[in-house]
């Protein structure tokens, strides 16, 4: 009995060890199946797409910091009609995760599958993948095809997005690089957590010196200052 309990107190620290490893393993926020904890089996979509508006992305550039294993930049490009998205994430398996997914969505579009189907095919499916597959078909329409979806002919899916290794925080930034539109999600307190409040900081200026200023743009070519808009209201709004 004295065995028994000696051998059980002596494997409590190690237990303890194997779970705080497995928290070490994602100290970024980095989980491969970060998705999979965000939607739940009693969830149609990740909530968060709910509150996207398709003018901030149709025909425009977009950036996701952040972009985990690419579902949400996969989305986004299919829905709302980018220009280009590129993800990025400062872990090279979530990148290397994200452009699987995107093979496999360009896949299912070229063979007419619906994603439903395909899911269900063994070959296509990568091992321990539950988490990653269950967020795929929560995101619904990523492997159908709808009249309001922006695929073309003319472009494919992989020649609008595109993923990247990079650490947003410490990266330098290209002085030709901008974007009209840059996602963020359930990344800030990862970085707040990593770099304190210098890297939060960090982010937030580098995010808006990446945003293509159209006030900016639009201070250079304006005509009429303040003092005119009484004649401007008189003249040209009420003399229509």
């Amino acid at each position: 009995m004295d065995g028994e309990i000696a051998e059980e107190e002596r494997g409590q620290p190690k237990k303890r060890t194997q779970k705080r490893n497995r928290k070490e393993f994602a100290p970024f926020g980095n989980y491969r199946s970060y998705y999979g904890y965000r939607v739940g089996q009693e969830l149609d979509e990740d909530p968060r797409l709910k509150v996207l508006k398709k003018e901030w992305f149709e025909g425009k550039d977009c950036l996701d910091v952040g972009c985990n294993i690419g579902l949400v930049a996969i989305y986004i490009a299919k829905k709302f009609c980018c220009r280009s998205i590129l993800g990025i994430d400062i872990d090279s398996n979530r990148i290397e995760d994200a452009y699987w997914n995107l093979r496999k969505t360009v896949r299912m579009q070229s063979a007419g599958k619906s994603h439903s189907k395909t899911c269900q095919s063994g070959p296509e499916e990568r091992p321990d993948d539950d988490a990653q597959n269950l967020s795929m078909s929560k995101y619904g329409e990523t492997g159908k095809s709808t009249k309001n979806q922006c695929l073309s002919e003319k472009r494919d899916l992989d020649e609008i997005v595109s993923f990247r290794k990079e650490n947003f925080v410490l990266a330098r930034a290209d002085a030709h690089e901008s974007y009209d539109t840059i996602l963020c999600l359930s990344v800030t307190k990862w970085i707040h957590l990593n770099w304190g409040d210098e890297g939060l900081i960090t982010l937030f200026s580098k995010i808006w010196r990446l945003l293509r200023q159209t006030t900016a743009a639009n201070y250079d070519k304006i005509m009429y200052p303040p003092e005119i808009f009484q004649d401007i209201l008189l003249d040209k709004a009420l003399g229509q």
